[in-house]
């Protein structure tokens, strides 16, 4: 099954796991295996209930999400690059940016996000971020919160971008769940869409 054929699996929150196929397509399965190792969305469990006091917005910014567009051509070999160095799926990394700026490197949030992937400023510190809106500098910031997020959640890349989208904090407080934020539900299942429509054999934006 390609990813782009398995997205309504996926995003109906059956157990599915990726790995490459032939000729660089994604492949998608209900069972772990040499071919499908990844676990790119784990299986539907009770929603978690709200914190209390729920806050009315995660830690990063509630913000409408700019519409996903083609990856501007200028920015294809840098995203890659980054992808490579810290071992991300380029269709991933690709559709955080999307779903984040809309491949804007000037992107700022009303909290502060900055940049084509939103760090904040704690973040961009953590990860030796000098200049936020220097796109090399921005993207390898992000990849590099990226992977120790998917490192973090044991391969769970829906659990790895609900803690993008809301931190690391909320995810471990939801019991290792995606959090019972409206805005992090929605964001993790437009960067999945958005990744799987990347991923599909003869798309435009791997």
């Amino acid at each position: 099954m390609t990813f782009g054929a398995g997205l309504s699996c996926v995003l109906a929150q059956a157990q599915i796991y990726t790995g490459a196929g032939d000729g660089g397509s994604v492949v998608l399965s209900n069972h772990s295996s040499g071919e499908t190792p990844l676990l790119l969305i784990a299986a539907e469990a009770p929603p978690s209930p709200p914190l209390a006091p729920q806050p009315s917005a995660p830690s990063t910014p509630a913000r409408t999400m700019p519409a996903a567009r083609s990856t501007p051509p200028t920015l294809a070999p840098v995203i890659r690059e980054a992808a490579r160095r810290h071992d991300v799926s380029e269709s991933l990394l690709t559709a955080v940016i999307a779903v984040e700026s809309g491949f804007d490197p000037r992107a700022v949030s009303p909290k502060g996000a900055r940049g084509l992937m939103q760090l904040m400023p704690d973040t961009a510190r953590r990860f030796g971020v000098k200049d936020v809106f220097a796109v090399h500098d921005n993207l390898h910031g992000g990849a590099a919160y990226l992977r120790q997020l998917i490192t973090l959640f044991e391969n769970d890349l829906s659990l790895a971008l609900a803690a993008y989208n809301a931190g690391e904090g909320a995810v471990m407080r939801a019991g290792r769940r995606i959090p019972a934020y409206p805005e992090t539900r929605e964001y993790v299942a437009k960067v999945l869409a958005h990744a799987a429509r990347g991923a599909s054999p003869g798309a435009a934006n791997p």
